[in-house]
């Protein structure tokens, strides 16, 4: 199982929000490629880099995130706000992954388009869910599919590997939602990465034991609940 911290980037600093809420944040660092060096050096898998901005569709960090991809040798998924092929193909430009969920419901025809440009091997389905529904648009909207229905639709298009955050343990430490991660990593096909909750060790454990392929480290990591190297020894 692949140990991923979260950095999720506002007006240039590394922050958390709560269940993605830009009015209940706390800010960790100004510099959020000081904090990539620090997780590569404590020995992360690979680093998940948010652009919170451009998520609310009021700024980007789309040089910052290119300053975090040069500074680092591990692998980085961007996310984020990345919502047109322009958009996407920047990122593509310098970073090995991205994460793609509202762009990805809303225009499947441009997301076949990115799919044969750049191959489905690079592109993170991001299926957030919220009382068992997809949510899109900086989690504001639903789009009325099941959590496993909508994985089954891009399975079915050729896309493999996902990454489920349930919205109401965001940022929470209340812990994963492990019924609905069960579920995802039940879909044949799939490698699933599992965020929201994670508050302690045990939990990365449960995570694991269900079958995910990654999780990801937020809240818990920079409130120093956890370590990278305590999650790497049980992934």
């Amino acid at each position: 199982m692949k140990v991923i911290p979260a950095i999720d980037i506002m007006d240039g600093k590394v922050v958390r929000l709560v269940k993605g809420d830009p009015k209940n944040k706390t800010v960790y660092s100004d510099d959020p490629v000081k904090v990539a060096l620090k997780w590569e050096g404590a020995g992360a898998d690979m680093l998940h880099v948010v652009d919170l901005d451009a998520t609310l569709g009021i700024g980007s960090n789309m040089d910052t995130i290119r300053r975090i991809v040069d500074a680092t040798s591990v692998p980085v998924e961007v996310a984020g706000g990345l919502r047109s092929e322009e958009a996407i193909g920047e990122a593509m430009d310098f970073a090995p992954k991205v994460v793609l969920g509202t762009f990805a419901f809303k225009n499947r025809d441009g997301l076949r388009r990115v799919a044969e440009r750049f191959g489905t091997e690079r592109i993170v389905i991001s299926a957030d869910q919220l009382g068992g529904k997809i949510v899109v648009s900086g989690w504001q909207e639903s789009t009325g599919l099941g959590l496993v229905s909508g994985i089954e639709e891009f399975v079915a298009l050729g896309f493999s590997e996902f990454l489920i955050t349930s919205v109401d343990r965001d940022g929470t430490l209340a812990g994963p939602d492990l019924e609905s991660l069960r579920k995802a990593c039940a879909v044949k096909g799939t490698r699933i990465i599992a965020s929201g909750g994670i508050s302690k060790l045990q939990d990365t454990i449960d995570v694991k034991g269900i079958g995910a392929a990654g999780v990801i480290l937020g809240k818990a990591l920079y409130d120093e609940k956890i370590t990278i190297g305590e999650v790497r020894a049980v992934a």
